[in-house]
This record gives C-alpha cells, structure tokens and sequence, in this order.
C-alpha cells in the first residue's frame, strides 16, 4: 500500500506535469523521483504517466488514481484539522478565496493582523471572480470565501462592507458632460452583477450608449488609465484609497437620489467555522470592520 508520502508525490507531478518543476517541488533530484515514480507505478501494477520531451502526460489509469490520490490527500487535512481544532492553541491551514479587488485593496491589512496574532496558522489564499469564489465553497475547496454583491447563500454570511460607486475622470466635472467629450469609458471585465448595474444605470440616466468604450480585463488597469487621463471610469471606493489627487470623483446614485454601492460579504459553512482558524479568522475581521468604523472620517451629504 503506497504511503501518504507517496500520494504526495502523485499529486504534485499531477500538477506540475514535468519531472524537473516536480522535483525542484519535492526537494528531490530527478533520478531520485524517477526510481521513486516506477517503484510506485509497479505497486498499482500499471502505467500513472507517460514520458516525453515535452513533460508528462496521465494515462486512463492514471487519472483514476490521481483522483484517488487527491480524495485521500483532502481527507488526511481535514483530520488534521480536526485534531487541530482539539488543541487549545490556533494551527492548521486557513483556506480563503477572495474577490480580486477585495483581496488587493482590503484583505492584506486583516491577513498583517491575523497572521502577526497566529504565528502558527498557514494561509491558503485564492483569488478570482465572485463566481469562481462561490463554486470553491461549494466544492469544500476553501474554508471561506469573501465576494462582492449579494449572494443567495445558506450557510454563514456576514456583511463586511459597502462601498460607492464613482465616475472617475481627470476633467469630467459632471455626468452629463461624459455625452460631448471624446474621451473613452473604460471598463473592465466583470462576471458580477457589478457590470449590469453600470448598464442599467448608464441607461437611466442618458439612454444612449457612450460614444467610445475601451474594455479592459483588471479593474487595476482601468483604474490607472482613468488616474493617468486616457479617459473615465466608473468604479468603486475600495479601490480609491489613495492615489486620486487631481481626479474628480462624482457618485453615482439611482433614480431615488440614492447613492449606488456594492456589498461584500463573507461567506462560509457551519461546519468551516467550527474550526479554530476559520472562527479566528471570522472574529479577527469583524474587529477590523469595527476599527474602521471608528476611524472612518465624517463625510458630508
């Protein structure tokens, strides 16, 4: 029976599908992993890889057991975490899938405090599109995910923030202005619902299309096109925290005078919060929320 060592090694030529890349990975040399690769697959009595110049490919046997080889691997951490969660001191592994823009502009300072107050924890961190957030909890991927919007979830969801939405521009002054000038919107890519709300508000508000229309796919490259004055954007406050002297920032709001926002949320199984990382990880950032609060500065109507 091959050894969790063994599955280990499996699993990350799996991944790396070259011997070279596998053993730098492994911090074995390639003979090393080659006599170790043949030994295993003369165990399982069958061929796992085929070798070429060009790396390795899984054969039909191969991937059933590498899926074998992963189930058992999930497995061995969940036990771990388990055994984990016994202890009174906080271990394990925090696996999280973020937002992009939530894990570039919010999450680095409340993963500072957690990992400064949790030496002991590892960070398993993810990030994409809110979609791909949701279909990592829903395969038991991650522990948490943190996404933008407002999901229909039936486990844990906690509210973290909202944020305005702003048209963006280095001359624009006034919405009505983005009808005369030449000067491109620039948007970027978006599976959210965040693009539907811009359209339909877009709509509202001036019922023809924009004249011109760059689109890009990072919200961070739309954001310095827009700061370096190759046209405007609309986009949210998480991403102007500094950096916006000399930009004009107008809101958005909808037809009720209401200024348009976007919700981020914290999402999770019962079962994730049981463990003593995850439950840290869950207290840590509503402290910071609360800190933030208190610190955010008064703005007037």
């Amino acid at each position: 029976m091959s050894t969790l060592s063994e599955y280990r090694l499996l699993s990350v030529l799996a991944e790396e599908m070259n011997m070279r890349k596998a053993a730098e990975r492994l911090f074995v040399s390639q003979p090393a992993l080659s006599q170790r690769l043949q030994n295993i697959e003369k165990e399982w009595g069958v061929q796992l890889f085929i070798r070429s110049q060009k790396g390795l490919t899984l054969t039909p046997a191969g991937e059933l057991v590498i899926s074998f080889v992963n189930q058992v691997l999930a497995m061995e951490e969940k036990v771990k975490e388990s055994i984990n969660a016994l202890n009174k001191e906080v271990y394990g592994t925090l696996k999280i899938a973020v937002a992009s823009i939530v894990g570039q502009n919010w999450l680095p300072k409340v993963l500072k405090k957690y990992i400064e107050r949790y030496p002991n924890v590892k960070i398993s961190l993810i990030t994409g599109w809110s979609s791909e957030i949701l279909k990592a909890l829903y395969a038991d991927e991650v522990h948490v995910g943190i996404i933008r919007g407002n999901p229909d979830w039936k486990g844990i969801k906690i509210h973290l923030f909202e944020d305005h939405l702003y048209l963006v521009d280095k001359e624009i002054t006034s919405p009505e202005q983005v009808l005369v000038t030449e000067r491109p919107f620039i948007q970027f890519k978006s599976d959210s619902n965040y693009y539907q709300e811009i359209q339909e508000w877009w709509h509202r508000k001036f019922q023809i299309p924009p004249k011109r229309t760059v689109v890009v796919d990072q919200i961070e490259t739309c954001k310095q096109m827009a700061f370096n004055g190759i046209g405007y954007a609309i986009l949210p406050e998480i991403t102007l925290q500094g950096g916006e002297q000399d930009i004009f920032k107008l809101p958005l709001v909808d037809e009720q005078g209401n200024p348009l926002k976007r919700d981020t949320w914290l999402l999770g199984y019962e079962s994730a919060f049981k463990l003593k990382q995850v439950q840290a990880f869950s207290d840590l950032v509503k402290e910071h929320i609360t800190e933030e609060e208190k610190n955010r500065p008064i703005q007037d109507e």
